[in-house]
């Protein structure tokens, strides 16, 4: 059985609550999505977690792009790419960043960070932009991430199951619960949410870093498990 791991955002404690959730399931075996370090604040505690995992399969999500190249950023997202970066040090970045951008899980499902088009758009719970974003996907299923919310349903087109595990340490469904999923060995994916102590990360984040401006949409994120009002 194989734990599906999506954007953990630097958050240790999460991580940590779903590894003793999966474990007690029966997971011996882990998918890591990307998105794991930049904007939390616990990066290298987190990817020294994630890193004693095995056998484990990794891709890369936009967070381990931008921190590979924050130079190509925003401002305010450069100056977070930069800080997961000095966290890190140099060469973990470089290999991170040099992860695949897809993986297969099984015969039939292949994973990305958001879409076989990008890692910075992917399917929502509704059907908005499917055929451009399944971009010649052939395989029956696809698992994703990036957009934190924790769902299944049918693409639009084709006859394609879309699966999102959900965010293990930074939810935006309003529900502060570490969220991932299980791939049982007979292929079905079965999505978990475990809770924790999800008030100490926006305090953590704080305490660590100050208050820089690219701060505040993950601090909002944190203490309320939603996309900050735009």
């Amino acid at each position: 059985m194989r734990a599906l791991l999506y954007d953990i955002h630097g958050n240790v404690r999460a991580l940590d609550a779903v590894l003793r959730d999966a474990t007690q399931q029966g997971a011996d075996e882990y998918f890591v999505g990307g998105d794991v370090a930049l904007f939390g604040p616990w990066p290298e505690a987190t990817v020294e977690r994630l890193r004693e995992l095995a056998p484990a399969t990794w891709i890369r999500g936009n967070g381990e792009r931008w921190t590979a190249a924050p130079d190509d950023l925003p401002a305010p997202l450069r100056a977070a790419a930069q800080a997961s970066r000095e966290a890190l040090g140099d060469e973990l970045v470089a290999e991170l960043g040099a992860l695949p951008e897809s993986a297969p899980l099984d015969d039939r499902t292949r994973a990305w960070h958001g879409s076989p088009l990008s890692d910075v758009r992917s399917f929502t719970a509704d059907d908005d932009d499917d055929d451009e974003l399944l971009d010649g996907a052939t395989e029956a299923r696809l698992v994703f991430g990036h957009t934190h919310v924790q769902f299944r349903r049918a693409a639009s087109v084709g006859d394609i199951e879309l699966i999102n595990p959900g965010s293990v340490g930074m939810p935006l469904d309003g529900d502060h619960r570490a969220a991932y999923a299980l791939l049982h060995d007979d292929g079905t994916i079965e999505h978990r949410r475990v809770a924790y102590g999800h008030g100490d990360a926006p305090a953590a984040l704080r305490e660590r870093y100050g208050d820089p401006a690219w701060i505040q949409a993950p601090l909002y994120r944190l203490t309320h498990a939603r996309f900050e009002p735009t």
